[in-house]
C-alpha cells in the first residue's frame, strides 16, 4: 500500500484511493428510530424526573443522560464502558443524546459505581410506569407469568459471588420473571449464587401481582414454573390472587403410586411393551405434607421410543383444563430459554464486573430496560416480517445504517446509505411510530 500524508492508495488496485475525511459519519443511524420512539413514550424525560444517584455535584453529564447513554450502547452493541471513548464525538449517539461528546469511560464508571438501592428502588417505579404507558397502547387481555432462574457465571471476587451446584459453576443466580406471551421481562432480582430456586420467590411475585390486578382488572393472569418453584406458598398467594397456574412437581414415589391407574392404560396401550410407544394423561388429587389442602395434578406418562421405562411428568395446578392441555401449556415455557438468552448475548445482561453487589444489582436493571425498550419497539412499530427477529438481526438490518451529518442554520440533516437494503422497513416503522397514541399522564 502506498501512503501520503492525506492519502492511502492500494497496491491491488491503483485506481483506489483512501483518506478521513468523509466528514461526520456514523455506522449507527438506525438508532434515531429508537429515540423517536423512545421520545413518543416520554422515555427520556421520564427518566430525567424519576432517576437520580446520591450525587449532589452540580456535572455536565448528568444522571439521567449517563443512563441514557448507556442503553442506547447496549442496544447498539457495545457493552464495554471503555467503548465510550471509542464514541465521544459519534454523531448519531451525541445526536440523540443532545451532548457535544459522550461521557467518557471513567464518568460511566464512576457512574455505576454511585447506583445504590435507592436506585434499584427507582427503577422498579420507572419499569411500572412504562408498562401502563405501553399497555395503555396495547391492553393485554392475558399475561403469563413465565419464572425461571439462571446463571450469571463470574470470574472475580464480586460480593455475592457463590457456588451454584445445579449450574456446577461459580456466580450469581437472579431470578427472572418474563410475559411468556410477549417476551417482556416484567421483573427481575439479583441473588447471590448458592440461593436455592424457590427462596424468596413467592415476595418476588406479589407486588407485581397485586399491580397487575389493580391496574387491570380485567387481564387474565397466568403462571408457570418449574419444579424448583414447587412451594406452597406460591399456590397460596396464586390462588388468594385469583391467578391460574401450573407448577412442575418433582416426581416422587407417592405421586408415582397415585397414577398406578393411570400408568396401567399405558400399558395396555403397550400391550405389555410391545409397543414402542404410547403416551397417556390423567389427573390425581395430591397433598403434600407441607400443604393445607389437596390439589388437582395433571399426570402425563410417556413410553419413549426404544426405552422400557416410563417417563412422569406432574403439573399441580388450579386450572379447569383438560390433561393433556395443561402438560401442553407448562411444556410452552420453553420458549423462556431464547428470552434469556437474548437478554444475556443481545443485552449483555450477565456481565457482573462490579466488586459490589449493588452495583451489579443496577447493571441488571439497566440491561432489562435495554431489553424492554427494544422489544416493545420491536413488537408495537416494526414492520410485521421484522418482529420476530431477535436483536442481533434488527442491528445488522436496521440500526447499523451508515449515515452523514449535515449541519444548517436550522437543522441537522443525517443523510443515510443510499444502498440500505431495508429503505422501505425503516420508513415503514418511523411512520408506525408517529401513529402511536401512548397515554402518558
Amino acid at each position: 500500500m502506498s501512503y501520503s500524508l492525506n492519502e492511502l492508495r492500494l497496491d491491488c488496485n491503483n485506481r483506489i484511493k483512501l483518506n478521513f475525511d468523509g466528514g461526520e459519519l456514523s455506522s449507527d443511524a438506525g438508532l434515531l428510530l429508537l429515540k423517536e420512539f423512545a421520545h413518543k413514550i416520554g422515555f427520556h424525560q421520564l427518566l430525567q424526573n424519576s432517576f437520580k444517584t446520591n450525587d449532589k455535584s452540580n456535572r455536565y453529564h448528568t444522571d439521567d443522560k449517563n443512563l441514557l447513554q448507556k442503553l442506547y450502547q447496549l442496544t447498539a452493541g457495545y457493552f464495554q464502558d471503555d467503548d465510550s471513548d471509542e464514541l465521544t464525538t459519534d454523531p448519531v449517539l451525541t445526536t440523540i443524546l443532545e451532548k457535544e461528546k459522550l461521557a467518557s469511560q471513567p464518568t460511566m464508571s464512576r457512574f455505576m459505581n454511585r447506583c445504590d438501592d435507592i436506585c434499584l428502588m427507582q427503577f422498579e417505579s420507572i419499569h411500572e410506569e412504562l408498562r401502563r404507558r405501553i399497555y395503555s397502547i396495547n391492553k393485554p387481555q392475558s399475561i403469563l407469568l413465565d419464572i425461571d432462574s439462571t446463571l450469571f457465571a463470574t470470574f472475580g471476587k464480586q460480593e455475592g459471588n457463590d457456588y451454584n451446584q445445579h449450574y456446577s459453576n461459580y456466580g450469581y443466580h437472579p431470578l427472572l420473571m418474563f410475559d411468556g406471551l410477549t417476551g417482556d421481562l416484567l421483573k427481575a432480582e439479583l441473588r447471590s449464587g448458592n440461593t436455592y430456586t424457590s427462596k424468596g420467590a413467592p415476595n418476588f411475585l406479589y407486588p407485581l401481582l397485586l399491580e397487575l390486578q389493580d391496574e387491570y382488572p380485567e387481564t387474565n393472569l397466568f403462571l408457570r414454573g418449574d419444579s424448583g418453584f414447587a412451594d406452597v406458598l406460591m399456590y397460596e398467594k396464586l390462588e388468594t390472587n385469583k391467578t391460574s397456574y401450573a407448577i412442575r412437581l418433582k416426581e416422587n414415589g407417592r405421586l408415582r403410586k397415585l397414577a398406578s391407574e393411570i400408568e396401567h392404560e399405558l400399558y395396555e396401550k403397550t400391550i405389555q411393551n410391545q409397543i414402542d410407544y404410547a403416551v397417556v394423561y390423567g389427573s390425581i388429587n395430591y397433598i403434600a405434607d407441607s400443604w393445607h389442602q389437596p390439589r388437582r395434578v395433571a399426570v402425563k406418562i410417556a413410553k419413549p421410543y426404544g426405552q422400557m421405562a416410563h417417563h412422569y411428568t406432574f403439573i399441580v395446578t388450579n386450572m379447569e383444563l383438560k390433561d393433556e392441555d395443561i402438560i401442553r401449556f407448562y411444556c410452552n415455557r420453553g420458549r423462556m430459554e431464547n428470552f434469556i438468552k437474548e437478554c444475556k448475548l443481545g443485552f449483555n445482561m450477565d456481565s457482573m464486573n462490579s466488586h459490589s453487589m449493588t452495583v451489579n444489582a443496577n447493571r441488571l436493571q439497566i440491561s432489562m430496560l435495554a431489553y424492554n425498550l427494544f422489544n416493545w419497539f420491536r413488537r408495537l412499530v416494526l414492520p410485521a416480517k421484522l418482529r420476530k427477529l431477535q436483536i442481533d438481526t434488527i442491528r445488522l438490518k436496521l440500526f447499523k445504517i451508515a449515515a452523514k451529518l449535515i449541519h444548517s442554520a436550522r437543522y441537522l440533516k443525517f443523510k443515510l446509505c443510499s444502498s440500505c437494503p431495508y429503505q422501505e422497513q425503516f420508513i415503514k416503522t418511523l411512520i408506525n411510530i408517529k401513529n402511536l397514541d401512548p397515554k402518558l399522564e
